[in-house]
């Protein structure tokens, strides 16, 4: 069961409360991934009876079974297309993401919203990184945009009663071991989690393969030298060692 407060308030109560309170005349740009804490602050802000719009970001690295469950439960989430390819993104960055340089993330995922009211899935008991995460805040990034986090006091085992209790459907790469739905081969996913994303989608593999030697190919033409290696395969041992 969903925890109950203190003030004898239960967290689903809460949320839908604060999504009431905040709720801006425009309506809220709803941030959606197709992953389990979207799809809960979905349903939380139908049950609050507020005003939005769900967006979802393509990365063009969203697995095909994200997509799919997407269109087939949610057809009225906008997909938002990206600018340039995240293949293309290798390319001309002349380099890889990591975790500290995720330009992926900064250009694909995070760039909807502006001068909104966005309604985020984000949890402090996700990482380190979101710990410190306030209910509601400005952007530190774009000016004018603000973060509703309705769950962000949330457990995960808070997000799965959720979903079981109101018999939510949610996709089926949870039930073959996945954690999380973020995008194939995210730089922050560990080194077994990457090897798992090449064994299984090798068509995505594939393609970053094809946009790593045209990387090497055009920081070759700059003058660029790669301290990491000038192969394919040097690039993937490096990039998988973290």
């Amino acid at each position: 069961m969903v925890q109950i407060l203190l003030n004898g308030i239960s967290r689903i109560d809460q949320a839908v409360l604060n999504l009431q309170y905040y709720e801006p005349k425009d309506g809220y740009y709803l941030a959606f991934s197709g992953g389990k804490d979207s799809i809960v602050i979905y349903h939380l802000a139908k049950k609050a009876g507020v005003r939005f719009d769900a967006h979802f970001s393509q990365t063009t690295l969203d697995p095909p079974e994200v997509q799919k469950f997407i269109k087939d439960y949610y057809p009225d989430v906008i997909w938002e297309k990206p600018k340039k390819s995240f293949f293309k993104m290798i390319v001309d960055h002349g380099m890889l993401p990591t975790r500290r340089i995720r330009y992926c993330c900064r250009e694909l995922k995070e760039i909807g919203g502006k001068g909104r009211v966005v309604i985020t899935g984000i949890r402090r008991r996700e990482s380190t990184n979101r710990r410190n995460r306030k209910l509601f805040d400005e952007s530190t990034v774009t000016r004018g945009k603000f973060f509703l986090n309705p769950i962000v006091e949330w457990t995960e085992n808070d997000v799965w009663d959720y979903i079981k209790e109101n018999k939510i459907p949610y996709c089926n790469l949870y039930n073959r071991g996945r954690k999380r739905l973020g995008c194939l081969f995210c730089p922050m996913q560990n080194k077994k989690g990457r090897l798992k994303d090449i064994k299984e989608y090798p068509k995505y593999y594939r393609a970053i393969n094809k946009a790593i030697q045209k990387m090497i190919d055009n920081n070759k033409r700059k003058g660029i030298t790669f301290r990491n290696g000038e192969t394919v395969e040097d690039i993937w041992e490096w990039w998988l060692s973290d």
